[in-house]
């Protein structure tokens, strides 16, 4: 009896991972989408799966730091609770983006398009709509995460120093393999891609200081 209880719990952890990947994939295929299809429909097409990629990129490759994470940090959570609560995190904010892949488009519809004078415009509104709608599914999918380590840890103080490493984690890495995975959004005076003819050259914190150095000695 022991043994079946185990093989059914199993069974439907998988069924769980497997739902939430789908979610993703979902998910993050529809919004990508509206990401890319301000400059171009092609672009669409390679933002939309370039997100899914991203976010499964992200979480293999931080799954071992954030499993040794919540050890050290008296989680209690196995390697295999880890994975499978950070998965449902990134699915909570892919059902979430999917979901509000109608006002993207709306966005769109309505901003300057690529042809108009205003190009430049347009791609501003489209980058700024696009970090907002992303932060805040980020939001609500880390208000979710942190209630559930809540309940499985018991401890609040404990959970939110997990959930606080897990997310300065992903977004160090994710930061980076979206850097090297550009363009999203495109860029109007560059030609539609894949990714760069460079995705290696550079990385996204040393942009963000050239960014910051220019802006400052304009000043």
């Amino acid at each position: 009896m022991r043994v079946a209880q185990l093989l059914v719990g199993e069974e439907a952890a998988e069924q769980s991972i497997a739902q939430q990947c789908l979610t993703i994939v979902v998910g993050c295929t529809l919004y990508g989408g509206t990401v890319g299809i301000w400059r171009a429909p092609l672009q669409a097409c390679y933002t939309a799966l370039k997100i899914p990629l991203l976010i499964f990129l992200t979480c293999g490759a931080n799954a071992l730091l954030n499993g040794i994470l919540a050890q050290l940090l008296g989680s209690g959570l196995s390697f295999k609770q880890t994975a499978a609560a950070i998965l449902k995190s990134f699915a909570t904010a892919a059902m979430i983006l999917g979901s509000l892949s109608p006002v993207t488009l709306f966005v769109w519809w309505n901003a300057p398009p690529l042809e108009s004078p205003n190009a430049v415009v347009g791609h501003s509104v489209m980058l700024l709509v696009h970090v907002f709608v992303i932060a805040c599914a980020g939001v609500l999918a880390s208000h979710q995460l942190l209630g559930l380590l809540v309940k499985r840890i018991g401890d609040t103080a404990v959970a939110q120093r997990v959930l606080f490493s897990w997310l300065a984690g992903n977004l160090f890495l994710g930061a980076q393999l979206a850097w090297n995975l550009r363009p999203f959004i495109g860029s109007p005076p560059l030609a539609v891609q894949f990714v760069r003819p460079d995705p290696l050259r550079g990385n996204f914190y040393e942009a963000v200081w050239h960014a910051l150095h220019h802006v400052i000695s304009q000043n």
